[in-house]
């Protein structure tokens, strides 16, 4: 009886949350903001949260507009709650009132849903807290910057972990958005579930020369058609089959006439991969298969460049998330596997603090699948406060059961 009248009381107050979490996020969704760029973001989540009753706000943390927001009852445990605020660089195709009022930029991610449930979570905890319903810390992580990386292949999250943010975080939480799935499924996975990211920059230089006589210098478009056959086949042939990785180019630029043989060729791609030790061997492969074009009268240069590790759950906070969402919505369905090859950089984050990202369904019934970075993305906002209940209430328990 006392954990069905605390369900009730739980999921009673989020729905209380939801018109107001639905003006959040469409505000969020109509005015959306690249990495790096979240001015009026940043300050539309610091006006909220100056709002809650015992919320102390920190701005600019590791980056101009990064917020914490931290509420405090006492000494004890400490857990975090991310969520990321930046957009895309895609032109909204949805006719919906709150569409996208800045031409090539929306949030096609659920971003904006993420910051949404974030302050929605701050608020019913703020609630528990004055009621004395638990003690310790929780910090409401707003980053930006997840979507890209800047000019020193960093996001938002290594900024603000390198801001000391975790520092005295016992834990840490996040969720995503799944379009692929109506409300009601969960996505959750133990240990590595998604993908590290490196970005990989090649050149292949040759002499060039006059379209006519090929043989009097080295082609390095002939080179590359030996390399790319070898690169295409690396994952399948030097990984092995029970490792997850992806190796895929991006990008080929060369040349400026049909009759005259350019001297270099510039490539970029990106390589995916969930153990550490699979992402070496890719990248020391990598070295081997460019270096065919010596032999050939070419040489090359390359760079890889590492983003994002890969996304490790620990299984206890994972446990908890999956315990409250059994309480909470038990007649929810639980997906579990991992997420993907796609990156998320709140990897960086589980790297300093046990942490996990579960996956939370949010499209409508019987509406078409409106992916991930697509001009159709959209989401069924009776996720919003699910999604704060869920984060609300893990928090509050991992507080309660740590103290």
């Amino acid at each position: 009886m006392v954990i069905l009248f605390k369900q009730k009381e739980v999921l009673s107050r989020a729905e209380a949350l939801t018109p107001q979490l639905i003006k959040w996020r469409r505000n969020l969704h109509m005015n959306p903001e690249l990495s790096f760029q979240e001015v009026r973001t940043s300050r539309f989540v610091t006006d909220i949260l100056n709002d809650i009753h015992g919320m102390q706000v920190q701005t600019a943390v590791g980056f101009s507009t990064a917020v914490v927001g931290t509420l405090s009852n006492g000494p004890g445990p400490v857990i975090a709650i991310r969520a990321d605020m930046d957009a895309l660089p895609i032109d909204e195709e949805n006719d919906v009132a709150y569409r996208s009022q800045h031409d090539g930029v929306m949030h096609a991610c659920g971003h904006d849903a993420h910051t949404t449930i974030a302050l929605g979570a701050a608020h019913l905890l703020a609630e528990k807290m004055q009621k004395g319903e638990w003690k310790g810390s929780v910090k409401f992580l707003f980053q930006p910057a997840e979507e890209k990386a800047d000019d020193h292949g960093l996001t938002g999250a290594p900024y603000m972990v390198e801001a000391g943010v975790l520092d005295d975080v016992d834990a840490v939480i996040a969720l995503h958005m799944s379009p692929e799935d109506e409300l009601g499924t969960v996505k959750m996975n133990d240990g590595y579930s998604m993908a590290s990211v490196d970005v990989f920059d090649a050149k292949i230089h040759g002499t060039g020369g006059h379209g006519a006589y090929p043989h009097l210098g080295s082609d390095p478009v002939w080179m590359l058609s030996q390399v790319l056959p070898a690169l295409y086949g690396l994952t399948g042939r030097r990984v092995s089959p029970l490792d997850s990785a992806v190796l895929s180019i991006g990008k080929i630029n060369t040349g400026f006439a049909s009759n005259v043989i350019p001297s270099k060729i510039n490539m970029q791609g990106t390589i995916r991969s969930y153990h550490p030790d699979v992402r070496e061997v890719i990248h020391a492969e990598l070295k081997k298969i460019l270096a065919v074009v010596e032999p050939l009268g070419g040489n090359y240069e390359l760079t890889i460049k590492p983003e994002d590790p890969a996304l490790k759950n620990n299984p206890r906070i994972n446990k908890l998330i999956k315990q409250t969402m059994k309480e909470l919505y038990p007649h929810f369905i639980l997906v579990d596997s991992p997420f993907g090859l796609g990156g998320e950089d709140f990897a960086h984050m589980t790297q300093v603090a046990p942490g996990a990202m579960f996956f939370l369904g949010c499209r409508k019934a019987g509406d078409q699948i409106r992916n991930l970075h697509t001009p159709i993305f959209d989401i069924d906002e009776q996720c919003l406060p699910v999604g704060a209940a869920i984060m609300a209430e893990a928090a509050s328990c991992f507080l309660t059961d740590s103290n």
